[in-house]
């Protein structure tokens, strides 16, 4: 079989699945991305945070007064 023969084969199987509607594999959904960090150990960080913030404010206030 020639390469002008092949090819004229492949278009074909190929055309089929164009005509025939929905028999190429179709790009997945892009699907939302979840956050690395869930929502408690985000507010629990938080948290920390500005609690070590304020406290730090009020040890400070502390020692000058």
């Amino acid at each position: 079989m020639s390469g002008v023969q092949r090819m004229k084969a492949a278009n074909e199987r190929r055309s089929k699945g164009i005509t025939r509607g929905g028999g190429l594999h179709r790009a997945p959904t892009p699907q939302e991305e979840k956050a690395p960090v869930g929502p408690w150990l985000l507010a629990l960080f938080v948290f920390v945070v500005c609690g070590s913030a304020i406290f730090q404010l009020i040890q400070s206030i502390r020692l000058r007064g």
